[in-house]
């Protein structure tokens, strides 16, 4: 099958192109760096032209209240295209939780998103993950004021990227969901624990204080791990540490 993957050069869209690529597909990757822009449009019917299956896997550039017009406009460009071009299969990747985190922006956007896909013209797929392991040093940067790193004990579900990679590549081989799959990690953390353990793991001397009001985490209040009918990958975070 031919695959246009949107968003290909990324840390998820690059790993999902030499996925599908060993296996036999056609992965064709497209992103701004081969001239494909999806806010503009620009290069969209040429890079999905003839594909059986389209996954978008680009991401909007903030987390702040203009990442909702950016995944309405990607989407509806997108979509258009995949339609012109007679695709048959669209699949995205999203946030298992999203839509039960309303505080946050960037999580209203991913829910717009997949709102827009599920009453497009192409049979879909969502592909929903817990938070990524290549992450959480991001994370701890946000909060990070001298030698105090400050983090709530918010329950996370690390899941390592290659994890992803692999499930989305599952995904978007097989028939259209015309649903959500929820793959996570399979361990469970306190936010604050899993940075007590990443910066031991380093000789990262800074200390880890427990505040439940520190960084984008804090407003994560509902439950935004996977439930029972999830696929849990096989990565342990000590693992992908080492």
């Amino acid at each position: 099958m031919k695959f246009a993957v949107i968003g290909g050069t990324g840390l998820i869209g690059s790993q999902v192109v030499r996925n599908l690529n060993a296996v036999g597909h056609e992965a064709v990757p497209h992103s701004q760096s081969t001239g494909v822009d999806v806010i503009t449009g620009q290069g969209l019917d040429e890079a999905v032209a003839g594909a059986e299956v389209v996954v978008n896997l680009t991401n909007s550039p903030t987390f702040d209240e203009a990442s909702p017009a950016f995944f309405r406009t990607s989407m509806d460009n997108l979509l258009a295209a995949a339609a012109k071009g007679r695709a048959a299969h669209f699949v995205i990747l999203s946030i298992v939780g999203v839509d039960q985190v309303p505080e946050l922006a960037y999580y209203r956007a991913k829910s717009l998103q997949e709102s827009v896909l599920a009453a497009g013209p192409i049979p879909y797929s969502i592909v929903r993950a817990t938070q990524f392991m290549e992450f959480i040093d991001a994370v701890i940067s946000w909060t990070a004021d001298g030698d105090t790193v400050r983090l709530p004990a918010t329950p996370i579900q690390p899941i390592a990227a290659k994890d992803v990679a692999r499930a989305v590549t599952d995904v978007a081989v097989g028939a259209p969901l015309n649903g959500i799959r929820n793959i996570g990690g399979p361990e469970v953390f306190t936010l604050d624990e899993l940075g007590r353990t990443t910066l031991a793991h380093k000789g990262d001397s800074r200390t880890v204080v427990t505040d439940p009001t520190a960084g984008m985490f804090a407003v994560v209040k509902g439950d935004v791990l996977t439930d029972k009918e999830a696929h849990l990958a096989p990565t342990r975070y000590s693992d992908w540490l080492s």
